[in-house]
């Protein structure tokens, strides 16, 4: 059996600083990472605490950036990125500010443009194949469902004219 190399508290020291200086990383992705270097739980906690006080480790700026890139990367709605950051561990003070990061405007001007590309792309569908396959997609990425049903109501009117 191979026997896996652990690594020295200056090297993993020095990696992880790398590791959070290339991304926003939150706290239980470096724990996540510091898993691979087979360090003594007092050597990973200094680690930590070094990462903190020398800024390369911040959980909200974490938080707020990932929300921000999810929102207008990948077009998430709140509750899909609010998800996920619980996923990450990430405390509900720190969600709650990361949700502030995204312009009300915006985040509704960009709900309205992505269900209208959908609901258009369904043309082919059946009407109740299409209303499935709408819900089913703006759910899945975390829209709110009052605005879905709102938008499907609204798209319904507009199409039955």
């Amino acid at each position: 059996m191979i026997q896996k190399k652990s690594t020295t508290y200056p090297e993993a020291k020095k990696k992880l600083e790398h590791y959070c200086a290339y991304q926003e990383r939150c706290h239980w992705e470096v724990e996540q990472k510091l898993n691979e270097f087979h360090l003594i739980t007092e050597a990973r906690e200094k680690i930590i605490i070094h990462l903190i006080e020398h800024n390369f480790l911040n959980e909200t700026r974490f938080a707020q950036s990932f929300a921000r890139g999810k929102f207008t990367i990948k077009h998430w709605g709140k509750r899909r990125i609010t998800q996920e950051l619980k996923l990450r561990k990430i405390s509900t003070y720190n969600i709650k500010k990361a949700l502030q990061e995204i312009d009300e405007e915006a985040y509704l001007e960009s709900f309205s443009a992505l269900s209208e590309q959908k609901w258009n792309s369904l043309k082919n569908e059946t009407k109740e194949k299409a209303k499935q396959k709408f819900i089913s997609y703006l759910q899945y990425r975390g829209w709110e469902s009052h605005l879905i049903f709102e938008k499907l109501n609204q798209l319904i009117s507009v199409s039955s004219m």
